[in-house]
């Protein structure tokens, strides 16, 4: 019983982290990313679909990416889309290649954007911190009922520590990378 709630706790800090990674990937960098136009959607016969399904994203160069739309009458709905999301692109269409460039931070904005990835580093410490204490929950509710003995319980409860303090390291240092990143000129 303990081994398993320790192995649930384990998962689920893992798709906190993971959950985290995704967000600093929205973050927009000075540098061109094709996971960065992801979750931009675009109208594609009445429903709404991911950019990357309706078209090919390359990198043309460092700061410029080229969205190739598959089929030619998407060429407009997808440089509306791109021009609409919350990412401030500017996209210009040539033929059926959409060329976006990406605007240099200025050190106002940069530090704006560490403090968001700060933000979204104390949700992710949050959440796994929230986990450690529902796991210990489990653990002592385990003991009240007379499941397990309480060395066995106090053993866990420094297992699941060490998850936690392992998760926040790992929080710690890729929002260290991200500062780095952005930090970049």
């Amino acid at each position: 019983m303990i081994a398993e709630l320790k192995k649930i706790a384990e998962a689920k800090m893992q798709k906190s982290l993971e959950a985290l990674k995704n967000d600093l990937l929205k973050i927009r960098t000075g540098r061109a990313h094709t996971g960065l136009l992801d979750h931009v959607m675009v109208d594609y016969y009445g429903s709404p679909v991911p950019v990357n399904q309706v078209a090919n994203i390359t990198l043309v160069d460092a700061r410029t990416l080229g969205v190739q739309p598959w089929e030619k009458n998407m060429v407009q709905k997808v440089e509306k889309a791109i021009r609409d999301s919350d990412l401030g692109l500017n996209p210009a269409s040539q033929g059926d290649l959409i060329r976006v460039p990406m605007p240099a931070l200025t050190e106002e904005r940069r530090k704006e954007m560490i403090k968001v990835v700060k933000n979204e580093g104390e949700g992710a410490k949050v959440a796994i911190r929230n986990l450690r204490r529902d796991a210990n929950t489990h653990l002592k509710d385990a003991l009240k009922k007379g499941d397990i003995p309480e060395d066995d319980e106090r053993r866990a409860q420094d297992d699941v520590q060490k998850l936690t303090d392992k998760y926040i390291a790992e929080v710690d240092k890729m929002l260290a990378a991200k500062e780095a990143e952005l930090m970049q000129i």
